[in-house]
């Protein structure tokens, strides 16, 4: 059902002298000629289409999945053998460090937002997000915050080479504090540099994420296509939507901690040393509060990913439609109260200790009420095999494996025996792998045909299904057992007479048999999208309205704004009655309005980057770097500024043959 076929570009509004044709380029209310309409690398830098945004976004995201993948295959290299020496303690240190980090904030935290900038409008019936060029800004802003943080890599390596020397000299130039960077480890006596790269990457990242979900927040509230309630949402919708009021409200506390680490670093405040009256334990307290509903910003989107595909592949409709979005709501709430389940050695007390079991067995409830929902979606229907589906099944297991070790810290004394232990390691993972990324790759496989107009061949797919879930298992697996017999988190090295190297031998083997997997599908991706056949609009006989336009997507989305009359709006109009057909509303005949495009989105994130790393560097002892920083955060207002007094702009596109 395709909505539009051919575009034409109409004259410019005589009444607005700032918009736009193909013909004559438009200038902004500063006089500068827009990059409208421009092709090339400018295109992209330029660009505040939500596809292009979104294909970067996925792009980084899997170059950074990579990166992080590799820190994880040093991790396993060095435990492989006991007392081994592939790397010092230190780089260890730095290994384990970058690797959460990578993974947490710029591999997956980034690939659902390709998904979210991809889908939301074309799910909801909407031309774009509500601020196009706010999006740009949240995608190199990401970008800006991520470079801070790996780029600490290329000084720690001028560093080995003699070329660089912090003044304070400490050769920990690469972040090595863990991803949690627990106080008062990460205080300036016991860490160096590297920690401010940490600092300052994450507070840009975290600018990054809030001017994201408040965009999609307006964007689905406001942006719906007529008929479209809210409980007509898909439920992928539904989680994007959570998941930006869950980084609206966690994300506060980690920037307020961080400010104070920083405070405390660069300013010589006491926030977190205890020698002057600071207390390490607030840093807990703050981390944990955005710590543990990150997890469910983590996985909420995995769920909505999973609850679009299983019903298009069982060929039905989702079972319990209002009970999985309720629990995905209660998920969310109760997100924000289970935090101190990870600091239950601390010394809570009892009362806390009881509550927050409590609660952390509470949120059980809703997670389960989604996996019978899931299974009762399954039952009775006429399931397709397909890589998504088979990937799809293969989170509900593997996330389920990682709940029933998860809801064991609900008990503060078996907590207290695996907390620090390789046990939490092999839970972890198996809701951030086994759930989030499982859930990712089955994303990738069911929108990339609509994303690229390219379809899948061959029997490759199903091959990176059955290696990715395997090494998963083989790796993670034996973990629990490493963890129960002693073996600590964070450790670089250990004895021979541990009885720890069979199984530690085991997940090295496991580990390289999912980067195997993983390199398969990126190269299943690349040779898609290289030799791929059309996929057609409607590859997979999908539900939701994405499905109803060409692959890939014109740039205006929709040629007429369309009108729903049901939950699963296409699969309705297919086989529904007459009466739930989608419908359209009438053409303007002034064409599409199309949002231009804008340099500025690009020079204000520029700014954080020079901001970031002269913060850092300053902490170095580098000279002028203070000055630099103070540029940096002029020119990150400046570009804010000249982007308020450019103008909205924009041009008109006229669609034809619409049908």
């Amino acid at each position: 059902m395709a909505l539009s076929t051919t575009t034409t570009h109409t004259p410019p509004d005589k009444a607005d002298p700032h918009s736009s044709d193909s013909d004559a380029p438009a200038r902004s209310h500063l006089g500068l000629v827009r990059p409208d309409h421009s092709t090339g690398l400018k295109d992209w830098l330029t660009t505040v289409d939500h596809k292009k945004i979104g294909a970067m976004y996925a792009i980084f995201a899997l170059a950074f999945l990579v990166f992080g993948g590799i820190e994880a295959l040093f991790i396993r290299a060095q435990l492989a053998v006991s007392e081994n020496n592939l790397v010092s303690a230190e780089t260890y240190n730095q290994l384990f460090t970058m690797h959460g980090t990578t993974m947490v904030f710029l591999a997956v935290m980034p690939l659902s937002s390709a998904f979210f900038n991809f889908l939301v409008p074309l799910q909801i019936g909407a031309r774009d997000v509500a601020f196009p060029r706010l999006n740009a800004f949240s995608l190199w802003t990401f970008v800006a915050g991520a470079l801070v943080v790996n780029l600490s890599w290329l000084f720690q390596a001028a560093h080995a080479f003699g070329w660089f020397t912090p003044a304070n000299g400490m050769s920990d130039i690469v972040p090595s504090a863990g991803w949690f960077g627990y106080a008062p480890l990460t205080g300036d006596q016991y860490t160096g540099i590297g920690t401010d790269f940490w600092i300052f990457g994450l507070q840009v990242l975290g600018i990054a994420s809030i001017a994201a979900a408040l965009n999609f927040i307006v964007t689905i509230i406001n942006f719906r296509a007529p008929g479209m309630k809210m409980m007509r949402l898909p439920v992928f919708i539904w989680m994007t939507l959570i998941t930006s009021i869950l980084i609206i409200f966690a994300f506060p506390p980690i920037t307020v901690a961080l400010g104070e680490l920083m405070f405390d670093r660069t300013f010589g405040a006491n926030f977190f040393r205890v020698e002057e009256g600071g207390q390490p334990i607030l840093w807990q307290h703050l981390f944990w509060v955005f710590g543990h509903p990150e997890v469910y910003i983590l996985i909420l989107p995995a769920m909505g990913i999973i609850s679009e595909i299983l019903p298009v592949f069982s060929r039905k409709p989702l079972f319990g439609y209002s009970l999985i979005v309720f629990s995905g709501a209660v998920i969310g709430f109760l997100g924000f109260a289970v935090w101190s389940h990870h600091m239950f050695t601390t010394g809570l007390g009892k009362v806390a200790t009881a509550a927050f079991s409590l609660l952390t067995m509470a949120i059980a409830v809703p997670t389960g009420v989604k996996i019978f929902n899931w299974i009762g979606t399954l039952w009775g229907g006429r399931i397709k095999f397909s890589v998504p589906m088979i990937l799809s099944l293969g989170f509900i297991w593997m996330f389920m494996m990682g709940g029933f070790s998860g809801i064991m810290h609900s008990s503060a004394p078996s907590d207290a025996q695996q907390q620090d232990s390789y046990f939490v390691v092999a839970h972890f993972h198996y809701v951030l792998i086994g759930g989030s990324i499982l859930s990712l790759l089955a994303g990738i496989y069911f929108w990339l045909p609509k994303m690229s107009g390219k379809m899948w061949y061959g029997k490759l797919g199903y091959w990176v299904s059955g290696i990715v879930i395997v090494g998963l298992n083989v790796t993670f697996f034996p973990m629990h057992f490493l963890g129960m017999i002693g073996m600590p988190r964070r450790t670089h090295t250990y004895l021979e007479g541990t009885g720890w190297q069979p199984m530690n031998l085991v997940c090295t083997i496991g580990a390289f048999t999912l980067a195997i997997g993983i390199f398969l599908f990126l190269w299943d991706v690349i040779r898609t999208l290289r030799n791929g056949k059309p996929a057609g609009d409607d590859p997979w006989d999908g539900r939701t309205l994405e499905w109803t336009i060409s692959s890939p997507p014109p740039s205006y989305n929709f040629a007429r704004t369309p009108i729903v009359h049901s939950r699963d709006a296409l699969w309705a109009h297919k086989h529904g009655r007459a009466n739930l057909r989608i419908g359209s509303v009438e053409a303007d005949p002034h064409g599409i309005h199309m949002p231009s495009q804008s340099w500025f989105p690009l020079l204000a994130s520029s700014g954080f980057l020079i901001l970031g790393l002269s913060m850092a560097l300053r902490q170095a002892g580098v000279p002028f770097c203070g000055y630099i920083a103070i540029g940096g955060l002029g020119i990150t207002i400046l570009g804010i500024y000249l982007w308020a007094l450019e103008g909205p702009g924009g041009y008109h596109v006229k669609p034809e043959a619409a049908k």
